[in-house]
């Protein structure tokens, strides 16, 4: 196996505040210096079952963006295992300018080859897929985000004895492939909420079609749109790892967390609710976040 569930539990850390309901947090974070958070678990399965196989000439090719953490997390697990990567990049202008990029540039030091496509071309991803499934048809082909069945069996790693005393689970919400794992192994008396990072109404189809348990809420947390980042969503992330030791990045967890705060000011959690957060990791990001933030001369994720 070239992932392997980690020997000591991820710890759950509580974030104290003055409220009326309990407020922690699950640091999948911390389970792998490169290939952190949900992504470690999305790809678990995915690669290990590929591997399983004994393919002779293995191969991974995957999709992602500019600043992706799958993207940055598979180029890893391509160098931790020695095995070849194609990473297919949204956006043919990154040509020239890839090791401009922290994400990109780390992804090439790991080995990854990178396509850049247009973004029009990157819309029809099952096309692409088609074409490169014929072309390499040894390969492994993992969806933009790492979401499919094998995916969710791997967020199941996530839940455990620990978690099942919480009354709301919450994470972050960009391809699906997380909040269905979370959902589809939730306890029956757990409400999942999702906090969507990107404005997709196709969501709630795409976790409907990994589990057909219902006790969700999708939440919007995009704060202006994927990938925007606001001087408010810079001070909160910059406050709370000033008050709770805990860094967040700028696209999923620092505007979840945000939007929790939020929630919890508005009453939204009943009175003495215990609400686990899942820090889904990504903290590569905030490099590439930092760079545009000091282009437009703004204050930065420290």
């Amino acid at each position: 196996m070239v992932l392997n569930i980690p020997s000591e539990k991820i710890p759950i850390q509580e974030i104290p505040i003055d409220k009326k309901v309990k407020l922690f947090m699950k640091r999948e974070d911390q389970i792998h210096p490169q290939i952190s958070g949900n992504k470690y678990w999305k790809l678990f399965f995915n690669i290990n079952n590929y591997l399983s196989g004994n393919p002779e000439k293995p191969y991974i090719i995957t999709f992602g963006g500019a600043f992706s953490n799958h993207i940055s997390a598979v180029s890893a697990v391509g160098n931790l295992a020695d095995i070849p990567t194609l990473g297919i990049i949204r956006g043919e202008e990154l040509k020239d300018k890839w090791r401009d990029n922290p994400t990109l540039l780390f992804a090439r030091r790991n080995g990854m080859n990178l396509k850049f496509v247009t973004r029009e071309e990157y819309r029809h991803k099952e096309k692409l897929t088609e074409f490169l499934q014929k072309e390499f048809p040894e390969a492994l082909i993992v969806p933009e985000g790492g979401t499919n069945e094998a995916a969710v069996e791997g967020v199941k790693m996530m839940l455990n004895d620990d978690t099942k005393d919480f009354d709301y689970l919450c994470t972050a919400v960009g391809t699906g492939g997380t909040v269905a794992g979370i959902l589809k192994f939730s306890e029956e008396n757990q409400k999942v909420i999702g906090f969507k990072a990107v404005d997709d109404d196709s969501l709630e189809n795409k976790i409907a079609e990994l589990t057909s348990k219902k006790n969700f809420d999708l939440i919007d947390s995009g704060f202006g749109g994927y990938g925007k980042i606001k001087d408010e969503n810079v001070r909160f992330i910059n406050d709370f790892k000033e008050k709770y030791g805990i860094p967040l990045e700028p696209v999923y967890t620092g505007k979840m967390m945000q939007k929790i705060f939020e929630l919890i000011d508005e009453d939204y959690f009943p009175e003495n609710s215990k609400i686990l957060c899942f820090h889904t990791g990504g903290l590569q990001g905030i490099e590439g976040a930092n760079l545009l933030l000091e282009k437009q001369n703004r204050n930065l994720i420290i």
